[in-house]
């Protein structure tokens, strides 16, 4: 009280005078926010709109460009190398993704035991690929892969074997191989951290329980590891859906036409857009895949809000 009053006093304002307006909007807040939305829509909501818009006109050889609706569209529905890449990149996800993530959780979990020599050594040597450019580092696994140089061409000179691991029945499981080396660590980091949020006390209370590390791992870890693994499932699904580095700059190592300008949805669109001059139809399959990886990542936070919940 006697604190109020000397504040009262030297500001001269009465407290029963002050009045605060709740039903004020108060927009202190957007001072804040306006430089990241102001870029966010400049760089992210502009060019979106401008390829929805520009996915419904072609380019004409006579007449220039012409309204055409949702003919892009249409063609893109019986576009059969469209659907080859789809197909291409939704098996590439299947595999590769379970695989990368499998070995992430058990690195994390290697590192939680506390029981790995040179914890702070794997954990940064872990990392360290994802800090490589995805082009360095399909540069550096393309010459090691090559059959006549690198190491793979060493290995069948010393043991007379004819292995070829950019053949085209190996070629995509060698680019899961180079994106699982690059983004392992940065997705064991995301576990790591979600286990390091785990009071030490409930270890010591299974402990006293009775229970086994494996106990403690099935009952305890791998439970607080749902939110983290969802996602990780959404960042991997995103990211291999728009594969383009790796098969992009292997596109000149592998030899005859393995690697076809339609490899990939990212890729197909880029030549379409840059050497084909068909950016509307471009634009069009860029919002198709964009529609389809939003509708498969929600699938996933929709069935990882269920899990837990439960």
């Amino acid at each position: 009280m006697i604190k109020q009053r000397s504040v009262n006093q030297i500001t001269g304002i009465k407290s029963s005078s002050v009045r605060v307006n709740r039903h004020r909007a108060d927009w202190r807040g957007w001072k804040f926010m306006w430089p990241f939305a102001l870029v966010f829509t400049f760089v992210f909501i502009i060019p979106i709109l401008y390829a929805i818009y520009i996915s419904f006109f072609q380019k004409q050889m006579v007449g220039g460009t012409q309204f055409v609706g949702i003919n892009n569209y249409i063609r893109l529905f019986h576009d059969q190398q469209f659907w080859s890449s789809v197909g291409r990149v939704a098996l590439f996800t299947c595999v590769q993704v379970p695989i990368m993530l499998f070995l992430s959780a058990a690195m994390a979990l290697a590192l939680d035991s506390m029981k790995l020599h040179g914890a702070k050594f794997f954990r940064i040597s872990t990392f360290l690929p994802y800090a490589v450019p995805a082009v360095v580092s399909t540069l550096v696994w393309g010459f090691m892969y090559g059959a006549k140089y690198g190491l793979v061409g060493s290995l069948n000179d010393w043991l007379g074997t004819n292995l070829d691991v950019l053949s085209p029945n190996v070629l995509l499981a060698a680019i899961g191989n180079i994106v699982t080396w690059e983004f392992t660590g940065y997705n064991m980091l995301i576990f790591y951290s979600s286990l390091s949020t785990i009071p030490h006390s409930l270890y010591e209370a299974a402990s006293i329980d009775g229970a086994g590390e494996w106990q403690i791992v099935k009952s305890i870890k791998l439970p607080e590891l749902k939110g983290s693994l969802a996602i990780t499932v959404i960042f991997s699904i995103i990211g291999s859906f728009q594969l383009f580095n790796e098969p992009s700059i292997l596109q000149n190592m592998v030899p005859g036409n393995a690697i076809t300008t339609y490899y990939t949805p990212n890729m197909y669109a880029y030549n379409l857009s840059f050497a084909g001059n068909q950016s509307n139809y471009a634009a069009a399959l860029a919002i198709t895949m964009a529609v389809i990886t939003m509708a498969i990542a929600y699938a996933v936070q929709l069935n990882s809000m269920k899990e837990q919940m439960k």
